[in-house]
């Protein structure tokens, strides 16, 4: 990468270097007009791109952030590799491909024109068309080699592949299991505790397809993949979970749905043998629970700790699950926190505190500090969490989580 950044020169370097404070304050405007342009002229990109992070802005946000990243870092874009491969990660899995990025650099010059007007000197605008080509190549070569591996694995594949439903389990009032076998009947690629599969749908009377991203909620090795989707329900701040209700609503036993080959790096490092903190929050809990049946499979003396807090019983799926492994293995402690627990979530004999999980409930569930802890759940949520965790004086590096779409920054 370091061969990739010097194609620059120190002139080009300079000028998109100056940017960095007028990217910082009009990124956001920046990014969302590009996201007008690229669709008024490509609407076939929204068979790929997440509609409902459009609306709520999450998707601008998330480029603005990689967009100002990749200024600031211009002359030694090895600092932004590991965003860069989280980012690769989610394009192959969504099916993103080279010749996107042409129109992708092209949108973007526009909207930077656009937002800034004159500002945005002929100067500027030929640095930004520079220093777009040398980035975009970074993505390129990291996401081909990406569609190589998954494709060269054993039972691997490129692209999307169809699966049968073969069988769908209501696992609490809101979440809802499918297990996916391929129809072809071949085998299929194994993958890491923690990654995902995107889900792409035909939804009767939608002009575009849909495509999400779930994670794998059991371990692998299994023969079957599974992901268990909570039924999005819309509110004044953001629209209805359209898929997730096709999904519950509609999908059948004996249907086909549409996956990419395993994918991302929020996953359990195996090579390690310090105890395990799993902490999620509502649907958050699928990646660890892969997580937590892998660890019972393959390292059932590694001490494990699975702390996971919900609204209330009624929506708590796995709780039984989760309590059998309690009980099983001596290694695994598990413990719940409800917000609004009701009469009888009181009587779970793992019930441990209501309200919110802070640091005084995981001190008390967590013996050694000297832990690996992976959190995953809505992003208030994490943030807390991983607040209490610095403020217990736990290091980055031992601290490890998985946003539920476009990325964002927990340190704020």
């Amino acid at each position: 990468m370091n061969q990739t950044a010097s194609l620059l020169d120190e002139k080009t370097i300079r000028i998109i270097q100056s940017t960095v404070p007028v990217l910082e304050k009009y990124g956001e405007q920046i990014t969302k007009r590009f996201y007008q342009l690229m669709f008024s002229n490509h609407p076939e990109l929204l068979n790929i791109f997440n509609h409902a992070h459009q609306q709520q802005g999450r998707q601008q946000k998330a480029l603005a952030a990689s967009v100002y990243a990749a200024a600031k870092h211009i002359d030694r874009l090895e600092a932004i590799l590991p965003v860069v491969k989280q980012i690769g990660h989610k394009h192959r899995s969504l099916g993103v491909k080279k010749e996107h990025y042409p129109i992708v650099g092209k949108h973007l010059l526009l909207a930077i024109k656009d937002v800034l007007g004159d500002a945005a000197t002929d100067e500027i605008i030929e640095a930004w068309k520079e220093a777009y080509g040398v980035i975009a190549n970074v993505f390129v070569q990291v996401e081909e080699q990406l569609y190589d591996e998954a494709a060269m694995k054993a039972g691997g594949w490129k692209d999307f592949r169809r699966f049968v439903v073969q069988k769908k389990v209501k696992e609490s009032s809101l979440i809802t299991s499918f297990y996916l076998a391929p129809e072809d009947g071949g085998g299929i690629s194994d993958f890491l505790p923690g990654q995902y599969v995107s889900v792409k749908v035909h939804i009767p009377g939608e002009e575009y397809t849909h495509i999400r991203q779930y994670s794998l909620s059991d371990a692998p090795g299994t023969g079957y993949y599974r992901i268990s989707v909570k039924r999005e329900a819309g509110t004044d701040a953001q629209p209805a979970g359209v898929v997730s209700h096709y999904l519950h609503d509609s999908v059948k036993e004996g249907d086909v749905l549409e996956l990419s080959a395993p994918a991302g790096d929020f996953t359990l490092d195996l090579t390690k043998e310090t105890p395990v903190v799993l902490i999620s929050g509502g649907v958050g809990m699928t990646p660890l629970l892969s997580m937590a049946n892998t660890l019972v499979a393959k390292q059932p003396q590694r001490c494990v700790t699975f702390i996971h807090a919900a609204v209330n019983g009624r929506v708590h799926a796995f709780d039984a699950h989760l309590a059998r492994l309690a009980k099983e293995h001596p290694s695994f402690s598990y413990g719940v926190c409800y917000q609004m627990p009701e009469n009888h979530d009181r009587e779970n004999p793992y019930f441990v505190k209501e309200g919110f999980v802070d640091l005084t409930l995981i001190q008390s569930m967590v013996p050694d500090s000297h832990a690996d802890f992976y959190v995953c759940g809505p992003v208030p949520f994490m943030k807390t969490v991983y607040h209490a965790l610095k403020q217990w004086g736990i290091a980055d590096d031992r601290i490890h989580y998985e946003f539920f779409g476009p990325a964002g920054d927990l340190t704020k």
